[in-house]
């Protein structure tokens, strides 16, 4: 077990690590991108890193206040399933209505599973996964962003 410092430690130096690795890479746009903080340039859609124990996830989150723009938002997203599962290679779940703290969210998240955030082994596995799977999504998203930032103006 760690100690809350022994845990602030690992995430800074895991996520210092990681942004090192992915900082030069840039957008399918061209453009340079803080990957740890990925624009989406909607308010209420996140993409977000997690992992621990159980593996490790990148979600595209659907956050917005109201639940009817919500769902046409992930809606919109189900349309465009068959177009998202081809460019990223990771096997895509779909929640429509996910429990995140206290509020419902809609998620499209990847994951794997056969990494531990804790063991330092996994370190360059979990590196490699959120790599590319951000790169395609990057793919996909410059091509389809303006679909939903319609939707949210």
């Amino acid at each position: 077990m760690f100690s809350k410092e022994e845990l602030k430690e690992l995430k800074i130096v895991f996520w210092s690590g990681f942004n090192d690795l992915i900082k030069k890479q840039k957008s399918s746009n061209g453009k340079r991108l803080n990957w740890l903080n990925y624009p989406t340039d909607v308010k209420s859609i996140f993409i977000r890193l997690e992992a621990d124990q159980n593996g490790a996830r990148v979600c595209f989150d659907i956050q917005h206040k109201q639940d009817d723009l919500r769902a046409i938002i992930y809606e919109q997203m189900t349309e465009l399933k068959l177009v998202l599962e081809s460019t990223i290679s990771s096997e895509t779940k779909w929640f429509e209505d996910y429990l995140l703290l206290d509020k419902t969210i809609s998620r499209i998240q990847w994951e794997n599973k056969n990494v531990n955030f804790y063991n330092e082994l996994d370190r360059d596995k979990i590196y490699t996964f959120y790599k590319r799977t951000l790169i395609e999504f990057d793919e996909f998203y410059e091509n389809y962003k303006d679909i939903l930032i319609a939707l949210t103006d």
